[in-house]
């Protein structure tokens, strides 16, 4: 049964892909480097900060060293976050969904952003208190598409059970995700995702379990009945 709701940051919550763009497109072009929208929405969506920079520059060059991705990680994360101080825009529905969903589930994130960034467009939306836990880029070693993010939430909501409730299992959780590597992500840690088409299109995330337009047109109660069939049906028969 549905117990627990994993959110992406960067595309579910925030409509931050863009800006994260425009902030890639400005450092790798102080290094001569030119990052397309087309290449960056295809190949590297759904990295955290490190992967994006290591896999681009490998693509294109020799592989960098770990001095040189810090360096890169640093002052995009700087310019990133001094763009959201002055915009932060969160998609339709996020709010209402988030206050309906933890009146009755466990909620945590799953990003690959940075915890600073997360946590401030959060308090800026007014939705922090309703999270249980924030998994962010400095908690794993290996991003998405690695399951490891998600693992890493669900072990830490587990670490901290609710009074007379046993503890969750993966196929409990369901992931709310608008990236392919976030769904293979969530699918290896033996998860159900919902794909929300705000940065990919629907034929594109068709490897998901549910599809949305927008977090606005969820109804939680029939996404559960659709995903969690069996335990409907033996509350119909009850």
């Amino acid at each position: 049964m549905l117990r627990a709701i994993i959110f992406d940051f960067d595309g579910v919550v925030a409509d931050s892909e863009p800006i994260h763009l425009a902030v890639f497109q400005r450092i790798l072009g102080e290094q001569g480097l030119f990052l397309s929208p087309e290449e960056y929405y295809t190949d590297y969506l759904g990295y955290d900060d490190k992967g994006c920079f290591r896999a681009f520059l490998t693509a294109h060059g020799p592989s960098p060293s770990d001095k040189t991705i810090d360096d890169l990680v640093a002052r995009k994360a700087q310019a990133y976050l001094d763009h959201i101080k002055q915009h932060v825009l969160i998609f339709p529905g996020v709010r209402e969904l988030v206050r309906e969903a933890a009146s009755r589930h466990r909620l945590a994130i799953a990003s690959g952003a940075l915890r600073n960034e997360i946590e401030y467009v959060l308090e800026c939306a007014g939705i922090r208190k309703e999270f249980e836990h924030i998994t962010s880029a400095e908690d794993v070693r290996r991003g998405k598409p690695d399951p490891e993010p998600f693992v890493h939430a669900l072990a830490s909501l587990n670490r901290a059970p609710r009074s007379g409730q046993a503890g969750l299992a993966p196929d409990d959780c369901l992931v709310i995700e608008d990236s392919i590597p976030g769904i293979r992500a969530a699918h290896a840690a033996g998860m159900k995702v919902l794909a929300v088409a705000n940065t990919h299109t629907a034929q594109d995330l068709r490897e998901a379990d549910a599809l949305t337009h927008s977090l606005a047109d969820v109804k939680l109660p029939d996404l559960e009945t659709r995903l969690w069939p069996t335990d409907a049906a033996r509350h119909d028969q009850r």
